[in-house]
């Protein structure tokens, strides 16, 4: 073992060498990149502006909510029938046309239809995806509805039943996942040749789906004419295979 002064004296002239031209008889050196442009941090503008006297509110609170009537074997999302599911939300919430429960009128009588009318039901295929990382599958439910909006729910099994963890609506053109990122673009009525972009994420804190990640995205250059929203449609991997109660049937215009 060699003494520390010796190792250090050694080391010295290779220092030397590196700074000329490298170490190890090698031809060139230390090269500069050219100017650094100067760091420009982040100034807050305005801030002697008095702080917000409420709290905010917990976004995505009023979207967890539990089914009533269902239940969920082992806490196994493929136990259940996704159109019941959803039937026994409209009978929670008769005559709810805003909010998370919203439903058009004739959107909720095809649904307590479904059963002798499976052609026309709007309750479109399920799919299972691991949403919150807790090893078990969550059931994604899209529900047709006029104006090509479609509502998109999520439930969680937990505790021999299921929650509610995730609901909207909107001019959906698709429904894609990505890891465990649910991701809806929308057309934008409002901002021609543009569409949105929502990553819905699970949240532990608020244990709801979020929408964490928002953005406008141009679709086609300008000056080409108004949007057009072509019919919404799903895109993920097949489902994951199950014994439960096999998918209701879609019209040919709603299939996936």
């Amino acid at each position: 073992m060699r003494p520390r002064g010796v190792q250090w004296a050694v080391g010295v002239p290779c220092v030397l060498a590196l700074a000329l031209s490298g170490c190890g008889g090698k031809v060139g050196g230390l090269r500069s990149a050219g100017p650094t442009p100067t760091a420009v941090g982040p100034v807050r503008l305005w801030p002697d502006l008095p702080p917000a006297t409420n709290p905010p509110l917990d976004y995505g609170e009023s979207d967890i909510q539990r089914v009533p009537g269902i239940q969920a074997a082992d806490n196994d999302v493929h136990s259940v029938d996704p159109v019941a599911v959803v039937q026994a939300e409209v009978r929670a919430h008769p005559d709810t046309y805003t909010g998370p429960d919203g439903l058009y009128a004739q959107t909720a009588r095809a649904i307590e239809a479904c059963g002798t009318a499976p052609a026309a039901c709007p309750v479109l295929r399920p799919y299972y995806r691991d949403l919150t990382g807790n090893g078990r599958d969550e059931l994604i439910v899209g529900i047709r509805m006029p104006d090509q909006q479609v509502g998109v729910r999520v439930y969680l099994a937990e505790n021999g039943g299921l929650t509610r963890v995730m609901s909207t609506v909107d001019q959906v053109i698709s429904v894609e996942l990505a890891g465990r990122d649910l991701i809806l673009r929308v057309g934008s009525a409002g901002i021609p040749g543009y569409e949105y972009r929502t990553a819905w994420s699970w949240d532990e804190q608020q244990g709801s789906m979020l929408p964490t990640r928002d953005e406008i995205v141009r679709v086609k250059p300008s000056g080409t004419g108004p949007s057009m929203v072509p019919a919404p449609h799903l895109v993920s991997p097949s489902p994951t295979p199950t014994d439960g109660p096999a998918p209701v049937p879609l019209p040919p215009e709603a299939t996936p």
